[in-house]
């Protein structure tokens, strides 16, 4: 498999960034015409976020004519590092050059102060080094955005050759053109929340389970749970057992690409990530209808479509995991969200136990159970894809009981 970069099939290159405010884009050259510039709603998304902008191209293409650009744009929220200034000659290389664990210091430090936008100028011609890169916003949980020039010239090696201030020749910029030119796919794409929003949406499905908890049906319903029916004032710890995820943000998977391994990832970056995606950088209104944890997770169905690997409806399986069991993978819990759209869709719409805060209460026989919101939550939301190594998130649970709940489905 190639799983190099391309800018005939990435998903997050400028071809895509086509929705923008028109009034702000005419103030801009042609080539400097991106959303995330121009747009205002896409530019309060990538304030709320952690986003770390990966600059690619070869040299004299404007890589930091567009760094500055986004600099002047997001002014203190953004940190610009460039590794010019680091004196690091770009070439093809067998090795890393050491000179860059200067960079990563100084990219870690700005991670560590959660810095809304870093951007980091540099060729990124090299997987290897682009792998660094990789864990290093994984551990710092940092949304990955690529970027590249717009300018007439970028791939243009004989206007390259006056332009680059490392009087590069055009063999030595022919060299590297071939390593920006692969196919890269991420894990997976998806729409991650802006951390405020993901914050929001924490707390709704926290308050959810400390209320469903106390609920005296939902006691009465589990054969689990007699200690707790003879003493009405003991409420069930469900927070403990839908284990709180680490600080981050929350995502809709859209797409298991498996970085270009798995079935139908080369014609989704292709064509639906292109076809769909054109406002991908634009605030993302989500109508979530319901909010449910179950025996696998606590998860928020949400409006979003994409292609479900089961069957059922187009996008049946869009949610968003808020967390789950211990030992439990979060991939689980769109089988689980299945489990009752095909219930729904056989004209099931469950029994109605009473009025939370948040909306009314749904059973639905075999411990399963639905929360149906009042009022829709409407979150912001940035389209990109996931590169980390994929490493499950540790469940820690404090539950002591078990398996005490492995009957109980909660959507």
């Amino acid at each position: 498999q190639n799983r190099g970069f391309s800018k005939k099939s990435h998903a997050f290159l400028p071809k895509i960034f086509r929705k923008m405010s028109s009034q702000s884009a005419k103030e801009r050259p042609e080539g400097l015409q991106y959303p995330f510039l121009d747009d205002d709603d896409t530019i309060a998304t990538v304030k709320e976020s952690k986003t770390f902008f990966i600059l690619r191209g070869l040299p004299g293409s404007g890589k930091s004519t567009l760094a500055q650009a986004i600099q002047d744009r997001y002014k203190d929220a953004c940190r610009v590092i460039s590794v010019d200034t680091y004196k690091i000659v770009p070439a093809i290389r067998s090795t890393i050059p050491e000179e860059y664990s200067k960079v990563d210091e100084d990219l870690v430090e700005c991670f560590k102060r959660d810095i809304s936008v870093i951007v980091l100028d540099d060729t990124h011609h090299e997987r290897e080094r682009l792998d660094q890169l990789f864990d290093i916003a994984d551990k710092y949980r940092y949304k990955i955005i690529f970027a590249e020039p717009k300018t007439q010239w970028r791939i243009d090696c004989l206007q390259l050759k006056e332009k680059n201030q490392w009087k590069l020749s055009v063999e030595e910029l022919k060299k590297m053109k071939p390593s920006l030119e692969k196919d890269f796919l991420p894990m997976y794409f998806a729409w991650f929340l802006s951390k405020r929003s993901s914050e929001i949406l924490r707390k709704t499905g926290q308050v959810f389970l400390d209320e469903l908890g106390s609920l005296k049906a939902f006691k009465k319903e589990s054969k689990y749970f007699a200690p707790a029916i003879e003493d009405p004032k003991i409420k069930i710890d469900l927070t403990s057992y839908f284990v709180k995820r680490p600080p981050g943000v929350l995502h809709c998977t859209t797409k298991y690409a498996d970085f270009g391994k798995a079935a139908g990832a080369e014609e989704y970056a292709q064509h639906e990530v292109r076809t769909r995606g054109q406002g991908s950088w634009q605030r993302r209104r989500q109508g979530l209808t319901s909010s449910s944890p179950n025996k696998t997770a606590l998860v928020q169905p949400c409006t979003i479509q994409h292609h479900p690997r089961q069957r059922g409806l187009r996008g049946s399986r869009a949610h968003i995991p808020l967390g789950c069991a211990s030992g439990v993978e979060a991939v689980q819990t769109g089988l689980d969200l299945l489990e009752f759209v095909k219930l729904e869709k056989a004209g099931n719409k469950g029994e109605d136990v009473g009025e939370l805060g948040a909306g009314k209460l749904q059973y639905f026989n075999n411990g399963m159970w639905m929360l149906v919101l009042s009022k829709k939550i409407d979150v912001r939301a940035i389209f990109s894809g996931y590169y980390g190594k994929g490493k499950l998130v540790p469940t820690q649970s404090t539950n002591k009981r078990g398996s005490a709940f492995s009957s109980c489905t909660i959507i």
